[in-house]
């Protein structure tokens, strides 16, 4: 079992759409595009957080249907979209606000992660190298060495594992004000 990453499908959001329109011409070819790359990626054994705005403006008969569609384990951290049409779907558990887990790399290694919908400056566990995931920013806010969005605009539309995360981080660097509290700056 793998465990996956992602966030802010924003199934059924007419009005996302438009601004991810040089990718998808309508709601329809979004919501069929974000599934296919989904099931390509996570197996049905597979657990996938997403990290919250699973759905927008959408029924909760289309909420229901896209979701009975996807592979995998499914838990959700809740974001700012996710009403109870999202909230009440069968999750593998309730939805959270935030979640601190702890995953293993393909070597064994364990990883602490802190997840939630939001960014964050500073996390539970920032100073003992826990890793932070977060959505909510599209792909506004730039990764970090210890912090990264994993939100399908910032993850050609999958989702993310550990090692894709860590390539990110790795690739990010620190950011300034990484260095700045760590006295490198």
């Amino acid at each position: 079992m793998a465990t996956f990453f992602t966030a802010d499908t924003h199934f059924g959001d007419a009005a996302l759409v438009q601004r991810r329109r040089s990718r998808f011409g309508s709601v329809e070819d979004h919501d069929e595009a974000l599934i296919a790359h989904w099931n390509a990626t996570v197996a049905d054994g597979d657990e996938v957080w997403h990290l919250g705005d699973f759905a927008a403006e959408a029924s909760r008969a289309h909420c229901a249907a896209m979701f009975a569609r996807l592979n995998g384990i499914k838990r959700l951290v809740r974001g700012n979209h996710d009403t109870n049409r999202v909230l009440d779907l069968p999750w593998d558990a309730s939805p959270v606000e935030s979640a601190r887990i702890t995953v293993e790399d393909a070597a064994g290694q364990p990883w602490r992660l802190f997840l939630s919908h939001y960014p964050h400056r500073s996390w539970p566990g920032f100073w003992r190298e826990t890793r932070h995931l977060y959505g909510h920013t599209h792909a506004w806010l730039p990764d970090t060495s210890r912090s990264c969005d994993v939100g399908v605009d910032a993850c050609d539309d999958r989702p993310l594992d550990l090692a894709g995360i860590l390539a990110r981080q790795d690739a990010a660097g620190q950011a300034p004000e990484e260095m700045a509290l760590r006295g490198l700056r």
